[in-house]
Formats: structure tokens, C-alpha cells, sequence
């Protein structure tokens, strides 16, 4: 018998049964937020592995809930570059529980009292992180934060499995995201430029010398095409993957 027995390992296979129904990073923001939760975390982040000369973690963000002010805080006083635990990240493929207090973790003596004080007063001072990587070989991680006892071995277990889903499964809608955008026209494009721009489908049909209904009928190829809700999220997944400016 092992610690992954029924009812935890059927918990965790339903979790990832769901992560491979989700069509776009919303639907995986959604799902982390309330893991984050049931595991008595408090936050969550999936990014991509910092090189060598990054000198900020959110541009290495790929979701998280991380509140905005710590992410800030956190790259205006370049933590990134001393940090232990991406060191760690860089060295290592095995997945790592980490408290503010351990002093394995302690950083140089210049930014350690930083920190420590950033971190405890988000109440993010312990946590794990899980190294994975997709099916190209791309490096990243996921993490865990709060303020909660450390997890458990069977816990660690449980999210470094669901971990490895999340992270493939992004690569996966990233991929998806990049083929349905091939298929885009330029009409399409260009129709989403001028909705970014904050121009209504009359407007648009004046500027392309079109129909308002030709415009409304390119407007929805494009947002079904990019696997979107509505034209606003279309024309955030169009930006998000640089294919209007």
C-alpha cells in the first residue's frame, strides 16, 4: 500500500482528467487558483525557466496570482538575481519545499532582509516548487505559497503530479493557440487592430470601406478561431500572442 491510495489518488486523477478538458489559459488560471486553495496555499505561479541575465520574474510569468504589489516590489529591487530558490530551480530537476527561515535558503546579506520582510508580509514566507518541462524541452516550474505548515510527503506527491499535467497542457493550448492563429486572414487582423484600437464594428467598416455586417462576420471567424468567449477576448489572446500590436 502507498500513500497515493484511494481516496487521494482518485482525488488527484480527477484533477488531472480536468486539466486536459481546458481549451485556454483562463480555464487553467481558474483550475490553479482553486487548487491553490485546497491545498491551503495561498498562491500560485507557472513560469518559464529565467535565463541566465533575466533580471525580473513576470516577464518569466506565465500565470499566477501572485498579488501584483509583491511581483512589483519583488523586480524593483531585483531579487530575481541572487535568488536562492532559482538557483535551485537551475541545479536541480527534483521538486523542493522552501521556508523564508531555512538557512539553505538564505540569500546575499544585501537583499536577505529585503526579502524576508516582502515575503512574510504577503504571508509567503514557505511553499514548494516543482521543475517540469513540455514536450520541446523547455524548462519551468510551478510553485505553492503561503504561510501554512509545510506539506506533506504525500502532498508533494500529489503536486508534483498535477504540476506536470498543468504545465504540459499549456504548452499544449499555446501550440493550439498558434495554429488556429496560421489560419487568421488579414482581413481578420485587421479588424481585430482597429477593435484593439478601441474602434466599433461602424467604425471599422468606414476606415475598411466595408459592410458593418461583413466586419461582424470577420470579427467572429477570428474570435472562433482563437478559441475566444467574446471580441475581447479575442483581440487579448491576438495581443498576447503578437499577432496584432
Amino acid at each position: 500500500m502507498t500513500d497515493l491510495d484511494p481516496p487521494t489518488f482518485e482525488r488527484i486523477e480527477s484533477l488531472v482528467t480536468e486539466v486536459k478538458t481546458f481549451k485556454t489559459q483562463f480555464d487553467v488560471f481558474r483550475f490553479m487558483k482553486r487548487a491553490t486553495e485546497a491545498f491551503g496555499a495561498r498562491c500560485f505561479m507557472v513560469l518559464n525557466m529565467p535565463g541566465p541575465t533575466a533580471r525580473d520574474l513576470s516577464s518569466s510569468s506565465i500565470i499566477t496570482n501572485w498579488p501584483s504589489d509583491l511581483l512589483t516590489e519583488f523586480d524593483q529591487v531585483s531579487l530575481l538575481s541572487d535568488s536562492p530558490v532559482l538557483a535551485h530551480l537551475r541545479r536541480a530537476s527534483i521538486p523542493f519545499r522552501y521556508d523564508m527561515d531555512d538557512t539553505s535558503f538564505v540569500r546575499d546579506p544585501r537583499s536577505t532582509e529585503v526579502a524576508k520582510s516582502l515575503f512574510c508580509r504577503f504571508r509567503m514566507n514557505r511553499g514548494a516548487y516543482f521543475p517540469v518541462h513540455d514536450a520541446s524541452g523547455a524548462r519551468g516550474a510551478v510553485s505553492f505559497n503561503g504561510d501554512r505548515e509545510p506539506f506533506t510527503t504525500t502532498e508533494m506527491m500529489e503536486l508534483t503530479y498535477l504540476s506536470v499535467h498543468v504545465f504540459n497542457r499549456l504548452a499544449e493550448i499555446r501550440e493550439m493557440d498558434s495554429r488556429n492563429s496560421d489560419m487568421l486572414t488579414e482581413r481578420e487582423l485587421d479588424c481585430l487592430n482597429w477593435t484593439a484600437a478601441g474602434k466599433t464594428s461602424v467604425e471599422i467598416a468606414e476606415i475598411l470601406t466595408l459592410s458593418e455586417h461583413t466586419i461582424n462576420h470577420y470579427l467572429n471567424r477570428a474570435t472562433k478561431k482563437l478559441d475566444a468567449v467574446n471580441r475581447t477576448q479575442a483581440v487579448a489572446k491576438a495581443l498576447r500572442l503578437g499577432l496584432i500590436k
